[in-house]
């Protein structure tokens, strides 16, 4: 556990860090055994993720042996566009951590949130409810889920995140499975939601902001100017494409797609589990 930061916030939830690794925790349960399960896993992650961190930024490389590192790794083998397993790392770490927890109590409902990807338990009548917005925090909508839907894993991606993207959506919001899964399937719609070559649109190679880069010297989206709705209308269009033909995979469940003030949904085939704001 050494170097793991923990805090109690108000509603009885708990705040893990350790480097870069950022949790917010809720349980409905054994909280006491749950918490102290999150932060013994904690302490192993970073440790264990650096073990084989040039191997996760390769796109196409041989599975690696670590159980969160193949967490991230299956989860982008049934994709063809270009991505490497770091894509799905907040995903599968809130994964890993939820699943110690669930080793280590008895819950009916948990939450791990890794910075927005978030990884969920929901047992019995649970349900579980979250907004969407933006990063200054406008509000986009909200997300209900029951202990019914096959749903278990949220992330978003878009522009202002801690990733770097291809596309320039605001926000992209997917439920799936698995919040590793989810990540993943984020990341590449996010980046699917686009202008190509568009004269107000400025991308740089991503390793000439971050050498370490898994992207390499593939451009990523800098600064928008100010773009025409039609312009909107056609980058989101290409993003929902990308989402539906993802759901017809069964990779996701359900889809919500922001920028310049529009939208566009992909919702659950039996139910409505998203709402705009």
């Amino acid at each position: 556990m050494s170097g793991v930061q923990t805090a109690l916030l108000p509603g009885d939830r708990l705040h893990l860090q350790h480097g870069p690794i950022d949790l917010v925790i809720g349980v409905d349960g054994d909280r006491v055994a749950a918490f102290a399960a999150a932060e013994r896993r904690l302490g192993s992650v970073l440790a264990e993720l650096m073990g084989e961190i040039d191997l996760l930024r390769c796109a196409r490389g041989p599975a690696p042996k670590g159980a969160i590192a193949l967490k991230m790794w299956k989860a982008v083998q049934r994709h063809e566009d270009f991505v490497t397993p770091m894509a799905g790392v907040a995903g599968a770490v809130a994964e890993t951590v939820l699943h110690a927890m669930l080793e280590g109590a008895d819950m009916t409902r948990a939450y791990v949130n890794n910075g927005g990807d978030i990884a969920l338990h929901l047992d019995g009548d649970a349900s579980y409810a979250v907004g969407m917005a933006v990063l200054g925090g406008d509000a986009l909508g909200k997300i209900t889920l029951t202990a019914d839907s096959s749903v278990r894993g949220i992330a978003s991606s878009g522009q202002g995140g801690r990733s770097l993207s291809f596309g320039i959506a605001e926000n992209v919001t997917v439920l799936a499975e698995t919040a590793s899964l989810a990540d993943v399937a984020a990341t590449l719609i996010a980046g699917a939601v686009d202008v190509e070559r568009h004269p107000l649109i400025t991308r740089v190679p991503a390793n000439e902001l971050r050498e370490e880069s898994d992207l390499g010297s593939r451009k990523v989206v800098v600064q928008i100017g100010v773009l025409s709705k039609d312009d909107v209308a056609q980058a989101l269009e290409k993003g929902v494409a990308l989402a539906r033909a993802m759901q017809c995979e069964g990779l996701i469940q359900a889809a919500s797609l922001h920028l310049c003030g529009q939208s566009r949904q992909i919702d659950l085939n039996k139910e409505k589990v998203l709402e705009h704001a």
